[in-house]
């Protein structure tokens, strides 16, 4: 186990589009930056497509994921393309007030954001982005957490996440 393993995360679903296509991923990396302006960051692999919608768009959703989702529904999001298939084509969505596309399955409220600023840090971009809109869906329910995800649905993370670390080879 690494000690940065420990840090406590979410698990969210980050959306974009480009020229009329959606497309989004799960990420775990996403926190609030400030409170005035209220603006959050999330953290994208430069080779997801996301990126790609996120950079030309200027525009990002958040959907917060309830403690509840199917391991199918994190799996499509967070191991399947949006080169290879439409992942919109089975959730209920909506775009949000900057055209951002808002996953709503499995949603305990979202919100959407102008991208203010982005830091390349080799791999992945950093966006932040300025809260333009939200709604919370079910108040009732709890988020999603990464701890959960890892040690109650026995998830893991794809090679493209932050959080992945190539499985240690034991000799011996």
């Amino acid at each position: 186990m690494r000690a940065v393993q420990k840090i406590n995360y979410g698990v969210y679903l980050v959306a974009s589009g480009k020229n009329g296509k959606f497309n989004g991923q799960i990420v775990n990396t996403v926190f609030q930056v400030t409170s005035e302006p209220q603006s959050v960051a999330v953290c994208i692999n430069k080779t997801n497509l996301t990126c790609d919608y996120i950079a030309a768009s200027k525009v990002f959703s958040v959907s917060i994921l309830d403690k509840e989702a199917p391991m199918t529904f994190i799996g499509t999001w967070g191991f399947k393309s949006g080169r290879d298939i439409d992942k919109f084509s089975t959730v209920k969505s909506k775009q949000g007030v900057t055209g951002a596309p808002v996953a709503l399955d499995w949603a305990i409220g979202w919100f959407e954001c102008e991208v203010q600023s982005v830091t390349d840090v080799g791999t992945h971009s950093i966006f932040i982005g300025k809260v333009v809109n939200d709604e919370i869906l079910d108040a009732s329910k709890e988020p999603l957490t990464y701890d959960y995800y890892r040690q109650v649905k026995k998830g893991k993370s794809p090679a493209s996440a932050p959080t992945y670390f190539k499985p240690e080879v034991k000799i011996g």
